[in-house]
């Protein structure tokens, strides 16, 4: 909940409890509070924005105007039973307790969600791109000669008394509302906060002198996922002074919006099986091929001059969710810019298969524990069969040294951003995304320091076996 709308409400409730309790309400105090009401609620709309999450908290400023009204009806004068009084003063109460309960509730369960303050000694910065592929065909588009068109994101390490304008979370959150609206099938109003919610990171900002040049990473979302569905991950790592490269994989990505005005929303395949979900991860991996091309040429030469010599290309990893979680496993064996990977709950899909002895690259494995052994509570024969291919694909993903480590009370969307959007999602799940989340980073900058920046392990090494929220495996060398 922001500041202004804790205000509104507290304030209004307080109102509610004086007018119901108190002995006597004079016309000069209903004015007063009407007031205070009013500045209140345009001073929260005009800072902050209004949101019909907030509705019961506005309406309550009524109130007071009601009772001035009120005490001026010729009626208002006459005689009560002293019985009549007693049970509609114990109804308003309950009434009023309710309300207030619904009026507080709405705000907390549909919150403005904010991420942590970013604990590196960097800033962050941030800015966009759009890069077209000529060499390759649009295959989700009927009209032939369309090429395929990406939007890109970059975060960057900025100085830290670097001044600029607040990036928004998303660039349009009315188009990702209506994305999640098509794919969850879920009202659009449940999602229309996302658009007042701010990142940590400052568009368009310089990059920080501080490093000569700065290791690169590649992000590749979830399967109707987005580029900026890992903000509590992206900024921490940028923070830590990394350029972190964002990919929308158009039309698998919830929405992408370009700048000739083109909105794209994901475009579901024919079927999921495992043969069509290995060709689709072929188009991002050819995705992610081009987008390094491309990062190439900004680090050549940057029309704005900032990225210019300041990539170091030697020190280039990749990291993703899901899908992009599949993908970056495809791309550490098959493409040799790639250093070192680190895969959150991605199913093993595409074309590749990792070799007895493991990748010969270092390799990071993360898992909900709830998505790691989900083959458990299969109870169909057949599915369990089908599938016996997919659990082999993991087989040797340790080989060579490498990590696998399981989250506890963890589920699959709990590496996004997406619980965030309300509280019910971890209380449903029995997940702490604090926590979740603080393991997930600590880790993540503890294996991309170490085999990017060649700096000492502190936990992947000193952590292997069981722990109360987490479970950490090394492979054989």
């Amino acid at each position: 909940m922001r500041n202004l709308e804790g205000i509104v409400i507290l304030w209004n409730i307080a109102v509610l409890g004086w007018i119901l309790v108190g002995k006597e309400k004079k016309e000069r105090g209903l004015i007063i509070s009407l007031g205070i009401s009013v500045i209140v609620i345009l001073l929260q709309g005009i800072l902050e924005g209004m949101r019909w999450q907030l509705i019961p908290a506005y309406a309550l400023a009524v109130v007071p105007l009601y009772m001035l009204v009120l005490a001026r009806l010729p009626w208002s004068t006459l005689p009560k039973s002293s019985k009549s009084s007693v049970m509609k003063r114990v109804i308003g109460m309950m009434a009023a307790v309710i309300y207030a309960f619904v009026a507080v509730a709405l705000p907390i369960l549909l919150p403005v969600f904010t991420f942590s303050e970013p604990t590196g000694v960097y800033k962050v910065g941030t800015t966009s791109y759009e890069w077209t592929d000529a060499t390759r065909e649009e295959t989700f588009t009927p009209k032939d000669g369309d090429k395929r068109k990406l939007k890109i994101q970059i975060w960057y390490p900025a100085e830290k008394d670097s001044k600029g304008e607040i990036s928004p979370y998303v660039q349009d959150g009315a188009l990702l509302a209506e994305g999640y609206h098509r794919l969850l099938d879920m009202p659009k109003p449940l999602f229309n906060s996302i658009r007042y919610v701010k990142t940590h990171s400052l568009e368009n900002v310089d990059i920080s002198d501080q490093e000569a040049a700065y290791p690169v990473l590649i992000f590749s979302h979830g399967l109707n996922g987005h580029k900026n569905q890992n903000t509590f991950q992206i900024e921490e790592i940028a923070s830590h002074g990394y350029i972190v490269v964002g990919i929308d994989h158009t039309y698998n990505s919830t929405v992408s919006q370009f700048s000739d005005g083109t909105v794209t929303y994901f475009t579901p395949g024919q079927d999921e099986t495992v043969e069509m979900m290995d060709q689709t991860n072929k188009i991002w991996v050819e995705d992610t091929k081009f987008v390094l091309g491309q990062v190439e040429k900004l680090a050549a030469h940057d029309p704005d001059h900032r990225f210019t010599g300041r990539m170091d290309l030697q020190r280039i990893g990749m990291f993703g969710h899901s899908f992009g979680g599949a993908t970056s496993t495809q791309m550490l064996m098959s493409d040799p810019r790639i250093k070192a990977a680190l895969n959150m709950d991605g199913v093993l899909y595409g074309k590749l298969r990792v070799p007895e002895g493991g990748f010969n690259k270092p390799f990071l494995m993360m898992s909900a524990d709830q998505s790691r052994y989900f083959e458990q509570y299969i109870q169909d024969p057949a599915l369990t069969a089908s599938l016996t291919d997919l659990f082999k694909r993991y087989d040797h993903i340790t080989d060579g040294g490498n990590y696998w480590l399981t989250l506890r009370n963890m589920s699959h969307m709990g590496f996004s951003d997406l619980y965030l959007t309300s509280p019910l999602f971890e209380w449903m799940g029995g997940i702490s995304l604090k926590e979740s989340y603080s393991i997930i980073n600590a880790y993540t900058l503890d294996f991309f320091n170490h085999f990017l920046k060649q700096e000492p392990l502190k936990l992947l090494d000193q952590n292997i076996g069981e722990h109360t929220l987490f479970k950490l495996e090394k492979g054989e060398k």
